[in-house]
Order: C-alpha cells, then sequence, then structure tokens
C-alpha cells in the first residue's frame, strides 16, 4: 500500500508540474513592440500560469497564417491584417492592442525638405507598393491640399529606411518608436510625419496579439493563462523599461542596446497611454478603420467587426 501511495504520489506531482506548450510567432524580427512577451518569458510570468511558451518567428508562412492554421498558438500581427482576413473568413481574433494609438507614419531625411504630405509632390516613396500604401498617402495629401498623382511609388520592400534614403527614395513609411530613435543615435536628422495627426481613421491599432476562433472556443483557459502573463510583462515593461530592454537584449544579443533601451523609454509611455488598463480595444477603431477601406475602394464588402477583436482575456 506505501508503494502504491508512493508511485501515486509520484505521478500527480509530474502531472500537476508538467508545463503547457505553447508557441507564439512574432510578426517580424524581435523588437521592443514584443518585449512584453520576452518579459513574461524570462520573469517566469509563463511559467506560473503553468505555460512553456517558445516565442518564433515566421518561417513557413505568415505569423496570421500559422495562427489561423493552428500551427502556432498566438501571434502578433496588425488591426489591417486582421480586417483583410476576416473578410475572407480567415477565423483570426485580435486579443490585445499592444500599442493604443498608432505609432507610424512618414519619415525623411530632413534635407529633403518634406514637412507635411503636400511636400510628398515630386518625390519619391519607397514601400511595398500595396494598394493601402496608395490610399493613406492619397489620404494625407488631400487633406494638406496636395497631388497624390505627382508621387513616384517605388517598390523598395523591407529595405533599410537609412540604405534607401541613399538609394534615391525620397521618404518611406516607419514606425516612430524604432526608426526615429535609431535615426537620433546615428546623428542623422529626420522629419517625421504621423498618420493620426491627419486622420482619424488611420488611428488603428498595430500591432496586436491573436489567436484563432478555434482556441478560444477549444482551450479558453490557455488563452487566459497566456494573456495574463502577457499582460504583467507589459505592465513592468511600463514600469521599468531599462529592465525590460535588458531582458530582450539578453534574449536577442543582436539587437543594438543603446536602440533598445531607447526605444523602451518611448514605448513605455505608449503602450497603455489613455486607456483605462493595456490592451484595451475600442470597437470605434475597428469599425473606422473598416470604413475607411470600404470608402476608398479596397474592400468590396464589410464584416462584423465585433467578431474581429475581443477585450475579454486583458479587461479588469
Amino acid at each position: 500500500m506505501k508503494r502504491l501511495l508512493l508511485l501515486f504520489m509520484v505521478v500527480a506531482s509530474v502531472v500537476m508540474g508538467a508545463e503547457k506548450k505553447i508557441t507564439a510567432v512574432l510578426d517580424w524580427t524581435p523588437n521592443t513592440n514584443h518585449t512584453g512577451l520576452y518579459v513574461a518569458d524570462a520573469l517566469g510570468y509563463f511559467k506560473e500560469e503553468g505555460l512553456d511558451v517558445k516565442i518564433i518567428q515566421p518561417a513557413n508562412g505568415t505569423a496570421d497564417q500559422l495562427v489561423a492554421s493552428g500551427r502556432a498558438d498566438f501571434g502578433i500581427s496588425y488591426q489591417e491584417s486582421i480586417t483583410f482576413a476576416r473578410l475572407e473568413g480567415v477565423p483570426i481574433v485580435s486579443l490585445a492592442a499592444i500599442i493604443q494609438h498608432n505609432t507610424s507614419g512618414f519619415a525623411s531625411v530632413k534635407s529633403k525638405g518634406i514637412e507635411s504630405p503636400k511636400d510628398f509632390e515630386g518625390k519619391n516613396y519607397g514601400g511595398w507598393g500595396s494598394p493601402v500604401e496608395t490610399a493613406t498617402l492619397k489620404e494625407l495629401m488631400t487633406r494638406d491640399g496636395g497631388d497624390f498623382s505627382k508621387v513616384n511609388v517605388l517598390t523598395t520592400g523591407d529595405m533599410d529606411f537609412f540604405q534607401a534614403s541613399k538609394n534615391h527614395v525620397d521618404f518611406a513609411w516607419v514606425f516612430e518608436g524604432w526608426t526615429n530613435i535609431e535615426a537620433r543615435l546615428k546623428g542623422h536628422e529626420i522629419n517625421y510625419i504621423p498618420l493620426n495627426k491627419y486622420s482619424e481613421a488611420l488611428d488603428y491599432y498595430t500591432p496586436v496579439i491573436t489567436t484563432n476562433e478555434r482556441k478560444i472556443t477549444r482551450d479558453r483557459e490557455s488563452v487566459k493563462k497566456f494573456m495574463r502573463a502577457v499582460r504583467r510583462g507589459y505592465e513592468y515593461a511600463m514600469k521599468n523599461p531599462e529592465a525590460a530592454a535588458d531582458i530582450l537584449v539578453a534574449a536577442v544579443p543582436e539587437l543594438d542596446k543603446n536602440l533598445v533601451r531607447e526605444s523602451q523609454k518611448f514605448l513605455a509611455g505608449k503602450y497603455q497611454e489613455d486607456a483605462p488598463y493595456w490592451g484595451r480595444q475600442k470597437e470605434s477603431v475597428w469599425v473606422n478603420y473598416q470604413e475607411w477601406l470600404f470608402n476608398n475602394g479596397l474592400i468590396e464588402k464589410k464584416s462584423d467587426m465585433k467578431k474581429a477583436f475581443t477585450n475579454e482575456f486583458v479587461e479588469d
């Protein structure tokens, strides 16, 4: 009996101590948009929830494809991508807004003389060549009294901003919390035009944390645990930006430590900003952006944006 009891206790302890394996896929190479995940891992927040989380970069497919198919449990994406995915019937859902307001915009080396969207006239734009980019440029220029037809759009892909600026590109779409800070550290003077200054509809959530509908339905507890740990990770990064930066660099040593630290300081005040809690998403932001896409002829129909996101796993 004693042996049986001992065996039972050993088996029970192993089962109770087993951590559930979870995969979280990034949208791009690791950066300060992702710090909360690395903090949650390094400080044991995932482990406290009984999770063994593996953070990966997308290889065979995009983060959205991996999450939608179930090959990854969670991912990093953007409101734009999810809006298009939902229209195609892809069951991907946004669980949290990593940053409350859009911190992207158009940057240019100061010597180019681009101080407002109207100044895009006669200049070369370097980007991905997507219809959304074209519509965004047109929106900002029209609001500023400019003529989009006078812009020369070049497809440069993921070329480095500073390298592109040396190769006939006058301005590009960047994230303020990374490229602008990198420019300052390198001693480059740049002009920056934020999207949300000119259009409320373009103040959408980018980036966001995602999963798929099946995960929420069949494994709700894991979603709760993962997001509870992630929220703690971002809250830590808000209160301790330098320590959080060091955690990210320790996990990804090829990153520039000074750039990560300065970027983390910038984002510390942006993660939650004017929201009552980190991760909160507003229906109006989702609806406004879809409406903008529809009005600009980028989509032919609309979907129910209430199904595209949820605050259930981050709200107080």
